[in-house]
């Protein structure tokens, strides 16, 4: 099975998440299960039936993070000595060559990945147009909306 790449910080928010679905959730799904059942007939229970509909969802998100924590890669690149080099789990700040912009992005792996929060996947096109690039170059990443030009202005190893 292929190793996937993950933050330190994305492996440790999916255990912190098996945490809770381990020792919170499943046991108050539990203890719903036990008190719907004593309500009697369970072909007409809603309560039972959203109860074990709660049950099959955490187990399914249970078994999903175990899954993923075990065919990860965790990369801390803060540990690496890189010189300005973008790698996986740099922040690098880019600026549109044509219209000054300038953006942040952290390259993250795919679950981690959330724009709002500026961290791309490395599956995406910026982040593989910038990945193995120094401080100083330029990248022609192509967008749906044409060609664009970023100079990478900065790289950090947080």
């Amino acid at each position: 099975m292929s190793r996937v790449p993950m933050t330190v910080k994305g492996a440790e928010s999916l255990r912190k998440e098996l945490q809770e679905l381990k020792t919170v959730v499943r046991p108050r799904i539990t203890k719903a299960i036990a008190e719907a059942r004593a309500h009697g007939d369970l072909k007409e229970n809603a309560e039972y039936h959203a109860a074990r509909e709660q049950q099959s969802f955490a187990e399914g998100r249970v078994q999903e993070i175990e899954g993923k924590l075990s065919d990860a890669q965790i990369i801390d690149p803060s540990t690496m000595d890189n010189k300005g080099k973008v790698i996986f789990g740099a922040t690098v700040e880019i600026v549109n060559c044509e219209t000054d912009d300038v953006k942040n992005y952290q390259i993250v792996g795919e679950d981690e990945a959330d724009i709002k929060q500026h961290r791309i996947s490395y599956t995406s096109p910026i982040a593989k147009a910038l990945i193995g690039k120094n401080e100083g170059d330029e990248v022609c990443v192509q967008t749906p909306g044409g060609q664009v030009d970023y100079e990478i202005m900065k790289v950090e190893y947080s």
